[in-house]
């Protein structure tokens, strides 16, 4: 018996430091809205002239975690952009019930 694999999902945090702006925060959120993922946690803190911003996603497709990163470094007054992998979550299919098992792995 097969189970169809389809690309991995893992969990992810993107840490942004850039200068304080009026629109920065939608800027920052753009990148995640144009792929269709909603974060999960969005936390946001000004400090002097910087802010820095965290986004999380429980689980987002691995092979866009680099470009989500890349995208958040282009945004202007972006200082850093810090990208951390989690856990690896595989969603599998059953091909005869078509249901969805969920397996974790430590990344």
């Amino acid at each position: 018996m097969s189970f169809y694999d389809p690309e991995p999902l893992c969990a992810a945090r993107f840490t942004v430091m850039a200068d304080a702006a009026p629109g920065l925060l939608p800027r920052i959120l753009e990148p995640f809205a144009k792929r269709d993922l909603i974060p999960d946690v969005v936390r946001a803190t000004r400090d002097g002239d910087a802010i820095r911003a965290e986004v999380t996603l429980h689980a987002m497709p691995l092979c866009m975690v680099h470009l989500v990163a890349g995208n958040l470094g282009q945004i202007i007054g972006v200082r850093r952009v810090e990208a951390m992998e989690g856990r690896v979550v595989r969603p599998s299919v059953h091909p005869l019930t078509d249901s969805v098992v969920q397996m974790a792995t430590a990344a």
